[in-house]
This record gives structure tokens, sequence and C-alpha cells, in this order.
């Protein structure tokens, strides 16, 4: 393999260009009007205009984005997170033009990526999964009997859903046929798949999630867990490696079910199996995320790997060069995320970046895909980069986090930064009592 397209903009495309750059090989990336000045079209080998800023026009333009593949000679395509990354169609199209897709196989993309689907591959397989349905509801009348018999409280969901759009808490019949219709509307406006189904709602969760990295030959291999409990609207906010929360007993069962949910499906490449964990330390299967996580470098800060090596590395259909023996967690990494947000409102903050300081520290680690004097546009997410850091303990890793959040300046723009620093800070947090709900239970007004 000599030579990557990064289907991707933004912070990670400049991550796997840096990876690509240190194993020798070359690097081609793509940009909208809207990216035409960004970090990663610097430091790519090769660069490439894709379209207008709006996304179905750029970074889901899937021919357009073959026919350059094709132009430039690359031998295969890695699609970062989001836009095209879960797209079996994309990783289909990737085979019929010779290029490697750097990931699973679709079959496995399209097994998992559709909720309903997964949980009944998964349940015949004895997997522990959330009960609920097992096929996309007809209408509203059997959304009520379904949701009357598993007994609310329950979570309407959307089976194409994901970053927590379609989501939605139900607690009796009157917010069923509240929300029924609209979170079908939504389903099918974000994924092109109307299909909802119901869960019974597991209150106060924690959210664990276990990476692993498997080959092409059979071997899979877990690569530990992350703690993704701490949340707003469904998405992630900080994360941390390990968690705070489970014991030895309940983190070996996790592995062997994530390994076992892997086999069942065949799964290749890295990928991530999320759970969604009581307070009791039972363990529900939620979703398999068929790609590299945002969160990915925690994990590699407390194994020492660099994940998007191993991914081109088993692209390239190379056998895994690691036995589970061989990975050993040590110390312990939190990451959060920067957003250009309102940090009370969440509403995005696009404009220019007038001042941007980084923190500095020898267990420091920024993936950030702006700079001093850019635009932030309206145009895509609003996550603009990741705080990481990494210490021999989880309270040491804290004050770090609290002490690198101090130094970190941007003006121009609003940010999260000051939810993120009274999250460094908490009591809560600093204990370990998270679970999704920890925002809106914390960090209300007067805590």
């Amino acid at each position: 393999m000599k030579k990557i397209l990064i289907a991707n903009r933004g912070e990670i495309a400049s991550r796997i260009i840096r990876t690509c750059k240190r194993i020798g090989i070359k690097t081609v990336a793509i940009y909208s009007e809207a990216d035409q000045d960004a970090i990663y079209t610097r430091i790519a080998d090769e660069k490439y205009f894709i379209g207008p800023p709006n996304v179905n026009e750029s970074y889901l333009n899937m021919e357009k984005i073959i026919q350059i593949a094709v132009d430039a000679g690359v031998d295969a395509i890695h699609p970062g997170y989001g836009f095209l990354s879960e797209n079996a169609e994309f990783a289909n199209k990737c085979k019929e033009n010779d290029i490697i897709f750097i990931g699973p196989s679709a079959d496995a993309i399209e097994k998992m990526g559709n909720k309903i689907k997964a949980r009944r591959i998964l349940g015949m397989a004895n997997i522990p999964i959330i009960p609920g349905n097992e096929s996309p509801l007809k209408d509203l009348n059997e959304a009520k009997l379904v949701a009357n018999e598993i007994g609310y409280p329950v979570m309407l969901k959307a089976s194409a859903g994901g970053g927590g759009i379609g989501m939605q808490i139900v607690c009796n019949d009157e917010d069923l046929e509240k929300y029924f219709t609209s979170n079908r509307r939504r389903a099918g406006d974000f994924f092109g798949d109307d299909s909802l189904f119901i869960e019974k709602l597991i209150e106060n969760p924690r959210h664990i999630e276990i990476q692993l990295l498997a080959d092409n030959h059979g071997n899979i291999i877990s690569l530990g867990e992350r703690e993704c409990s701490i949340q707003r609207r469904h998405q992630k906010v900080i994360e941390e490696a390990p968690s705070p929360f489970i014991d030895e007993i309940t983190r070996k069962k996790l592995y062997e079910v994530a390994i076992k949910i892997g086999k069942t499906i065949n799964y290749s490449n890295a990928g991530t199996v999320e759970f969604i964990m009581d307070g009791e330390k039972n363990f529900y299967f939620l979703e398999v995320n068929t790609r590299l996580q945002v969160e990915h470098p925690i994990t590699e800060e407390i194994t020492g790997l660099d994940i998007v090596e191993h991914q081109v590395r088993i692209a390239n259909d190379e056998v895994l060069s690691l036995s589970q023996d061989d990975i050993k967690i040590k110390g312990h990494a939190i990451e959060a995320r920067i957003y250009a947000e309102d940090p009370v409102t969440f509403f995005p903050s696009p404009g220019r970046i007038n001042k941007l300081s980084l923190p500095k520290g020898e267990k420091i680690r920024h993936e950030i895909g702006v700079e001093e004097g850019q635009e932030v546009t309206p145009y895509y997410d609003p996550m603009i980069g990741k705080l990481i850091v990494t210490a021999n303990t989880r309270l040491e890793a804290i004050m770090n986090l609290s002490r690198a959040l101090d130094e970190y300046n941007i003006e121009g723009i609003k940010t999260n930064i000051p939810l993120l620093k009274r999250i460094s800070k908490n009591g809560a947090f600093k204990k370990g009592h998270t679970t999704t709900n920890f925002i809106a239970e914390e960090l209300t007004e007067g805590k």
C-alpha cells in the first residue's frame, strides 16, 4: 500500500495523515470550498477539490470521491469517522473499483448499521440484548402494544440512527402519540430509512464500549474499554479509559462478549462494541460502530498502540501482529471534546478564531483541525478538536485535565470549554459517579 485517500476533513483527516507519513504512505486529501485553507490540506501530499460546502455535493459525493481516487492512483481509502465511514454502498464501490476500503466488509457494515437487524442477529447468538421488538414498527398502534408489553418507560429509536438522532424517551401512551410520527419523519429525513423500534429504557445507565482489532485471518483482540457516560443529547462530551466503575470480573465478561460479537459477524479491522450498563453492572448490547471512533486516542494512550496504523496493516491483509496477552493497560487517559458551541444552549457558534492558545505539557495530546485566524463554518459538525490527557492514576489525569482546560484559550467564537471546566472540577466526576444523566443532574444551575 503506497497511497491512501482520506475521505474526510478536519482533525481526523490530519490525524490519519500523520500516521501515514510515519509509516511511509503518501496521502491524498479532498476538500470543499469551505475547507480550501484547512490544515489537513496542507500536510497531505496531494489535495483535490471535491465541491461546494454542502456535504451531499462534497464529502458524501461517492461517485466524485471514487473518481478522484482512481485519477490519483490510490491503493486505498480511509473514511475516518462520520460521512461515508459506515456506508456499505461506499465500501462496495471501493471494491468494485479495486480500491481497498480501510474498514470492515460491506456485509458487516450493513448488518450492524440496521439496529433492528443487529438485535436479531446478536440475539440469536445469545448476546445480552435490551428487551425490545425485533422488526420495524408498522404504525402507532403496534408501537403502543409493544411499549405496554415491555413496560414504560421505553426508548423510541430509529433503526438506522446514530449520534442521538431519532432517539426519544417515552413514558406513556400520550408521549408515544406525541413523538411517533415526528420521529419517523426525522429518521427518514436524516437516514433515508424511517424504520423505528422500541427498547426498554435502562434508567441512569453507564455507556461502556470495547475497542476491537480484527484481521482478515480470524484473529480478534480487545484493546480495553472506554467510559463514555458523560453525554449531552446522546452525544459524548468526555470519555476516559479505563472505566472507573467496572471491576475485573465484569471487564473480562465485557471483553468476551465483545469478541464473540466480532466473531459472530465475521468482523475485520478496527471496531467498537457499545454497551449500556445498569447500576448492578448488568450490561446489554447497544450497537457496533463499524469504524474508527472519535475517542480512539485515549485507548492509544493507555495501550501505546497506533490504531490507525493497525487499520492500514489489516486492510493490507497483514496478520494481526498482537495477541490478547500483548495488550497491557497502563495509566489513565481522558479525552474532552472541544466544540464550537454555546456552553449553555449547545447551539453551534461559527465564526473566526481570533486567538488560539493550546495548553502544553508532556502528557497532553491535541487532535485539532483549526488554527488561529481560521473561520469555523456552519456547514459541519461543531467539534473542532480533542484534548487528551494521560497520567499514572485517574485522579492525576483529572488534575491534568483541569489544568489544561484552564490554559486552553479560544477567542472569537463560543466554545464548550466552560462546561468542560465545570465537569473536571465536579465532585461526582472525581469519584467516578457518572451516568448518561450526569450533565442534567450535576451541572444544573447552582451546582
